[in-house]
């Protein structure tokens, strides 16, 4: 099977096993911005953000550089060197960040000190668990337990928050124990006791898994840093309601980056084995060339479908998110089309000038949020995300070129629309909004005719078949 035609088939295994919890958990927004005020959900939200900001620096992404390695094993004494490897890392990381964390929580008494310490644990075994099962080639597997994942948290979530009316606490406590359940199954399924030996622990091998890892962190603390920043400083300048309000807006270009994150998860994969072909150029041309069309199109259709889902899913009293969206959606995309650069720089094993980009991007964000967010609240807070990511996707096309030459071809056509749809946006003129849905939705037909012909192609010949 060719790698593309593979490319497309993980994605859509690994979409399969996402989407539809994903859909669900969005139709409980509802619920959430109901039941939870501004304040609360910015709280929820922030913890979450500081969870994913102390996730790199507790395991120095020894699960990603797992993933890696794993892909270059080519017997069980390697893999079991790896697994071991990692493993011991992550469980001294654990315990350190966990005696830290009781300590000062516990002098601050902080309210969720103990809910949070151990949601961040749950975080750390999830991500171990799915790096183990991308790195063992158990795609499915991979895609049934974010299914598992997925639909426990939305039922806890439910039950938490309907029923025991927990609030915040409800939140965290249904995600530790849907991540903390679904590492575990995970882990047994893999069993992962086979790959652990004392004796495998390679001080080689783990040097030089830290080398590949390392430089991630300060590129992955960075992305959180550009998001963290915003809502600290909103907080700190603007309250607690300002960065609920902006954690709503941020829900919907989020719709972006998960849907990317299906075929980031297999692109990473298919970047390191094409790595050693003779078409390598070819390929990732192919693939940017969609990609690019692709994430485009969501822009669109996410901006100019948003006037008419916004108040379904959102209580009238986070309104104010409508204004932020669209600056926030076309950020999105610039992450996006980051991360594919750092999909190839991945498979180069050149991990260096991933953090170094990013991290000069979070100083960028942290700049314009410490000037603006006094004065422009939370347009400062979408602006500087804006901006920051902007800076990192072009630094990062102009570094590639060290690598593999990617042809560019600017798109009047989709600029000019971007311009038209953000406009209709703002008018919210209904008529007007239909009309643009429907040029709109014609141009991503168009321009994504041949991505979804062979997205279709092996369900048009099963049913003829």
């Amino acid at each position: 099977m060719n790698q593309k035609r593979q490319l497309l088939i993980n994605t859509i295994i690994i979409a399969i096993g996402k989407l539809s919890t994903q859909i669900v958990s969005f139709l409980l927004l509802r619920l959430y911005t109901s039941e939870l005020t501004t304040a609360e959900y910015g709280t929820y939200d922030f913890l979450v953000t500081l969870s994913i900001f102390l996730l790199p620096i507790i395991t120095m992404l020894m699960e990603e550089s797992m993933f890696r390695f794993l892909i270059d094993a080519e017997d069980l004494k390697s893999k079991k060197r790896v697994i071991t490897a990692t493993i011991a890392y992550t469980i001294v990381g654990t315990l350190v960040f966990t005696i830290i964390a009781a300590i000062v929580m516990g002098a601050m008494k902080y309210e969720y000190a103990l809910v949070f310490i151990l949601f961040v644990i749950s975080n750390v075994l999830i991500g171990l668990s799915n790096a183990l099962a991308r790195g063992m080639g158990k795609i499915k597997l991979y895609s049934l337990s974010n299914f598992i994942l997925g639909a426990s948290t939305i039922i806890l979530n439910i039950v938490f928050i309907l029923s025991f009316k927990l609030g915040v606490s409800g939140l965290l406590w249904s995600n530790t124990v849907a991540n903390s359940a679904t590492a575990i199954i995970v882990l047994m399924m893999l069993h992962l006791p086979l790959f652990i030996s004392r004796k495998d622990l390679s001080k080689k091998t783990l040097s030089e898994m830290l080398r590949y890892s390392i430089p991630l962190v300060p590129n992955n603390l960075s992305w959180v840093i550009i998001s963290l920043s915003d809502r600290l400083m909103l907080t700190w300048m603007a309250g607690p309601d300002a960065n609920g309000i902006y954690s709503i807006a941020n829900k919907f270009p989020n719709i972006i980056y998960t849907f990317y994150g299906f075929f980031s998860t297999a692109w990473k994969e298919s970047a390191a084995k094409i790595l050693k072909e003779d078409n390598k150029t070819q390929y990732y041309n192919s693939i940017y060339k969609d990609v690019k069309f692709f994430l485009k199109a969501i822009v669109l259709g996410l901006i100019v479908i948003m006037p008419f889902v916004f108040p379904l899913l959102v209580d009238p009293s986070y309104n104010d998110a409508y204004i932020y969206i669209p600056i926030l959606i076309i950020s999105i995309y610039y992450t996006n089309m980051s991360n594919f650069y750092g999909g190839i720089f991945t498979a180069f094993k050149n991990t260096k000038i991933m953090g170094s980009t990013t991290v000069l991007s979070a100083i960028i964000n942290i700049t314009i949020n410490l000037i603006f967010i006094p004065k422009f609240g939370i347009y400062a807070a979408a602006f500087s995300t804006l901006i920051s990511n902007a800076i990192v996707f072009a630094y990062r096309r102009y570094r590639l070129r060290e690598y593999i030459k990617l042809k560019e071809k600017f798109n009047y056509v989709f600029w000019i629309l971007l311009v038209i749809t953000l406009i209709t946006y703002y008018k919210n003129n209904m008529i007007v909004n239909i009309i643009m849905f429907i040029i709109v939705f014609a141009y991503c037909i168009i321009t994504n005719k041949n991505f979804l012909k062979r997205m279709l192609e092996p369900v048009m010949k099963k049913i003829k078949g």
